[in-house]
């Protein structure tokens, strides 16, 4: 099964707009999605490696949404008594403003604007989250992230996507036929799983990045991962 991508063709909610009813509900939706489907247990697993009592660490989420992944480890953090300072990047304005919008009971989250390939930071972060992001990306602009996401980490790295294949293409399919049928979700999440890359193409991408020493893994529900420890 063959990843469609079209750089002319973008997600809905990655093209400019401001707040409305419509994003608002497209963002909930992306909540319920990662709560449901996968992708919160997933994170789980990798905190509980990575994220000890007593830690003091600095994360950079990056496109971040409605920064449910932050608020996701930042309860976690406080669960476990660790403390931690999250900066959630993300490029449209719109999003940013959802998100701010639903993290004031948490301050230790910063919001910065921004592309994570135009990314800089002048020190290093000890983990950086990218979650679901990165079938948004050409293949040559995918492994420049995951470059990226190298650089700017010291310790840890978790990139985690979506999983091509016909059996995530069915089931996304039915769950937006089905329970999430608003348009732009039901067009965001097709366009996705076919963007999607399999386990081997994630695999290559990391090694044309030059990672070394990486680890991947299949979750549930369409979901993979890699990842780099320190």
């Amino acid at each position: 099964m063959k990843r469609r991508f079209d750089p002319n063709t973008l997600e809905l909610m990655d093209r400019p707009q401001p707040v409305s009813a419509e994003l608002e509900r497209d963002l909930d939706n992306l909540r319920k999605l990662n709560r449901w489907f996968g992708s919160y247990s997933l994170i789980k697993f990798f905190l509980r490696r990575w994220l000890r009592p007593g830690a003091r660490l600095r994360i950079l989420d990056v496109a971040t949404g409605s920064a449910d992944i932050p608020r996701l480890v930042a309860d976690y953090a406080r669960l476990v008594g660790a403390e931690v300072r999250i900066d959630a990047l993300d490029q449209q304005p719109a999003t940013l403003e959802v998100a701010k919008k639903l993290s004031t009971a948490y301050p230790g989250i910063s919001f910065i604007q921004g592309n994570i390939l135009e990314c800089g930071a002048p020190n290093p972060y000890d983990i950086v989250l990218c979650t679901s992001a990165l079938h948004h990306f050409s293949e040559d602009d995918a492994v420049r992230v995951l470059r990226q996401c190298g650089k700017l980490s010291r310790k840890f790295v978790l990139v985690s996507d979506l999983r091509r294949g016909w059996v995530g293409t069915v089931g996304v399919h039915l769950l937006t036929a089905t329970l999430f049928r608003e348009p732009m979700t039901r067009f965001d999440a097709r366009l996705s799983i076919a963007r999607a890359f399999s386990s081997s193409e994630l695999v290559e991408l990391a090694n044309r990045a030059g990672w070394k020493n990486f680890g991947q893994r299949s979750f549930g529900f369409v979901r993979q991962a890699i990842w780099l420890e320190a």
